[in-house]
């Protein structure tokens, strides 16, 4: 190994091997996650820093953004991309983080620190980026496309993955989506509400989404977001918004939550409070907003505006419904905006609330690494990641 680490690195190696464990500790924790996966392969004194437990890169406070395309006719042709913000780099990730089964009959999702796979009655769910894939009993509700959520906080598990066991496991919510028997699609039950008690391997059939919901039920028309043991259901055309209380299971009046002028737009949690982003077509032109949500009162205030040469860039011509292919997600203080046309090569950009909301950054995602294929689907989420599923996985 050393023999082929460059003179100039064996010096600043051998340079900072003279400062304290704490020291080299400190300084590795500010680097990006990939170089810190670099590291850690250095030497034994840095592969011990940076696998210990009391390691923690600032890097991992900061949520990626995942891409997964799926092609309806070649399942080889699936891929999936990771972007670290922090680094400002996209990751191509191996193809055997999904599971086997994948086709275009089953819905993959993600959601804070785990991937979800359903089809049918049947659901299975794996780390990010540790393929540990484990299959619960049946769901009671055939679903395609529907909302899925980690209802505990199963991200501060995810650091000791090694046995998998129950403890570290989340409970999920699965809410709406398409129902089939024998390829058709059923309109009974298909607003059913399911959670999922890993430590009794079963599924709770909870109080079922309300019923003016039942138009547009899946995750292609639904956003979600979990907040203070609430999960929050919003219609991104319709602007319904409802909220299922996870202590009491029962769901709140449906509201209407449209800022005027409002086209399209996505509930998010972002530093763990609710948002509205979406665009809003008034008097000066199509613009795309992002509101801070009053909880209580579902009163909502301007926070930031993305720069018109930024909206442009994303969405070219003058074709009215050129806002379908928005998708936006978000998570900690972070906001992702991307275009689901393979034309464009699925553009995408970011951005940054301060903590305070005041504060607010916008930025170009940079392209995605080549060679992309072309998707009949596109699902894109985020989630924070366990350094310890990076450093023992595939991703260097």
């Amino acid at each position: 190994m050393e023999d082929s680490i460059p003179n100039t690195l064996k010096e600043s190696v051998e340079s900072l091997n003279f400062l304290s464990s704490d020291l080299i500790q400190l300084i590795l924790s500010h680097l990006p996650i990939r170089s810190i996966i670099r590291c850690s392969a250095v030497c034994k004194l840095w592969h011990a820093i940076t696998t210990a437990s009391s390691f923690s890169p600032t890097a991992t406070n900061t949520p990626w953004f995942f891409l997964y395309g799926r092609n309806n006719i070649f399942v080889k042709k699936n891929q999936a991309f990771a972007f670290d913000p922090y680094s400002n780099e996209w990751i191509k990730l191996p193809p055997n983080l999904f599971p086997p089964s994948i086709s275009h009959e089953s819905s993959f999702i993600g959601s804070d620190g785990f991937f979800f796979n359903t089809a049918a009655n049947n659901f299975s769910f794996s780390p990010i980026l540790k393929p540990l894939w484990r299959e619960t009993t049946p769901l009671k509700f055939s679903r395609l496309n529907p909302l899925v959520g980690v209802i505990n906080e199963a991200g501060s598990n995810l650091n000791n993955l090694k046995n998998y066991s129950n403890s570290s496991l989340p409970h999920i919510i699965v809410v709406g989506g398409v129902r089939f028997i024998g390829g058709l699609v059923d309109i009974e039950d298909n607003l059913a509400v399911e959670i999922y008690n890993p430590n009794l391997n079963s599924w709770a059939h909870c109080p079922p989404l309300p019923v003016d919901f039942r138009a547009a039920n899946s995750s292609q028309s639904l956003s979600s977001a979990l907040i203070k043991s609430k999960f929050y259901v919003f219609g991104i055309y319709s602007c319904f918004i409802s909220s299922f209380d996870l202590i009491n299971r029962v769901w709140s009046d449906v509201q209407t939550l449209r800022p005027p002028g409002v086209i399209i737009s996505f509930i998010i949690s972002c530093r763990n409070q609710l948002m509205l982003a979406g665009v809003c077509n008034a008097c000066g032109g199509p613009s795309f907003n992002v509101w801070k949500i009053d909880e209580s009162t579902s009163e909502f205030s301007e926070v930031a505006i993305m720069p018109d040469d930024l909206l442009e860039w994303l969405f070219d011509g003058d074709e009215d419904d050129k806002y379908a292919s928005l998708k936006c997600v978000g998570f900690g203080g972070f906001i992702f905006v991307f275009n689901e046309e393979h034309r464009r090569n699925y553009p995408a950009c970011v951005c940054e609330i301060g903590a305070g909301s005041s504060e607010c950054r916008w930025r170009r995602v940079p392209e995605l690494p080549e060679p992309v294929n072309r998707f009949h689907k596109v699902i894109g989420f985020c989630s924070t990641v366990s350094f310890s599923q990076l450093i023992d996985g595939e991703i260097g």
